[in-house]
């Protein structure tokens, strides 16, 4: 317990999480005010989402970068999940599919370029393991050339018997992808983890690490915030289509920057705090991880999963901007984490390449899922 307060003291943001018995409190008293709930549970995740950092950190520091990124980008994800299968059941497959390309791109252009500029402007130059970073952009482009087959074989016939075939096409991609991802996690902390070490500079030891909590109550703070998150999720998408109403933002904009980034406010704050203390491995194996999971896993089981919530089962089937995005972002990060170094400017250049991509949602969303 002593151990929690001292978190705790270290971060003053966590006084927000009065704001999590007020969501519920509003919910159960007022809970046609969407509008009101909405902001309510932006304000709630936000310190959930630091006390899941410090929770992650503290188990990083006992399984190294590499896994400890890896367990950060899975709780993160399984609240964008919640949120995905919330709005799947209510039959929004627009912003199901929106919240998906929103994840990945956010994941690998807003989270990593952020890093990098945060880590950047504290250190002139920070070193990270590009094998690492290669290993997931590859992953990451070869969801996205599973994902472009549907769109693309849509957008080239006509036939009748085309919605039966991208619906097989999605169910057999969705599968692939799944074994895909399963093997590149065996390769990457089985057969090959030494490939995939951390970096260590000498600063590295210019700080020390604030948390320092033992291995029992890291996990269990982990599951007790990661169902906190996912209960404030459920409400955030219930009413998140009033609320979009109200402030004047589309179906397309709302899943790839709002419910992206919300549902991702855990992982990001666990990778800037790590860019931060020049642990960039972390940053990286957070925000790259995080997106080639939501491609080849999240993605592919709400496939799955959308045969058993009562509903038409989704598919695979993005509008070709979406296909776009994904893409390039994809190959923007094969490019700058290719020399295993980074620097501020290249995190400004990130951030530019996304906040284009949002502008363009805003102003002119797609019109079919």
């Amino acid at each position: 317990m002593n151990a929690i307060l001292r978190g705790l003291r270290q971060q003053p943001m966590l006084i927000l999480l009065v704001f999590v018995p007020a969501l519920f409190i509003t919910w159960l008293l007022q809970p046609e005010a969407h509008a009101a709930l909405f902001i309510l549970s932006i304000l709630a995740i936000v310190p959930l989402a630091a006390l899941l950092s410090h929770a992650t950190e503290a188990v990083a520091e006992k399984t190294g970068d590499a896994i400890g990124g890896l367990l950060n980008a899975s709780l993160g994800n399984l609240t964008e999940l919640i949120i995905a299968l919330t709005a799947l059941k209510a039959g929004q497959y627009l912003l199901v599919k929106s919240m998906i390309v929103g994840a990945i791109v956010g994941n690998s252009l807003f989270m990593l370029g952020a890093c990098f500029l945060v880590g950047g402007l504290k250190y002139r130059f920070q070193e990270f393991n590009r094998a690492n970073a290669r290993m997931q952009a590859a992953m990451l482009f070869l969801a996205t050339v599973a994902l472009l087959a549907p769109s693309a074989y849509a957008n080239a016939d006509a036939s009748p018997a085309l919605s039966q075939f991208i619906q097989q096409l999605s169910l057999g991609l969705a599968c692939l992808l799944i074994v895909a991802y399963g093997l590149g996690m065996y390769f990457s902390l089985g057969t090959h983890r030494e490939v995939f070490a951390a970096v260590r500079s000498s600063s590295d030891t210019e700080e020390g690490h604030e948390v320092h909590w033992p291995m029992s109550v890291a996990l269990t703070v982990l599951a007790v915030v990661t169902v906190l998150v996912a209960l404030v999720s459920d409400i955030f998408v219930e009413s998140l289509q009033a609320a979009a109403e109200t402030f004047g933002m589309t179906p397309a904009f709302v899943g790839f920057v709002v419910v992206a980034l919300v549902g991702a406010a855990a992982e990001i704050f666990a990778a800037l705090s790590g860019a931060r203390k020049n642990r960039l491995d972390l940053s990286v194996g957070i925000a790259l991880g995080s997106a080639s999971q939501i491609a080849l896993f999240v993605a592919p089981v709400l496939v799955l999963l959308s045969y058993f919530t009562g509903g038409e089962p989704m598919n695979l089937q993005f509008w070709p901007g979406a296909i776009v995005m994904m893409l390039i972002a994809a190959l923007t990060t094969a490019l700058v984490t290719s020399s295993g170094r980074s620097a501020w400017f290249l995190g400004v250049m990130m951030l530019v390449v996304y906040v284009v991509f949002a502008m363009t949602l805003f102003l002119l969303p797609p019109q079919t899922a």
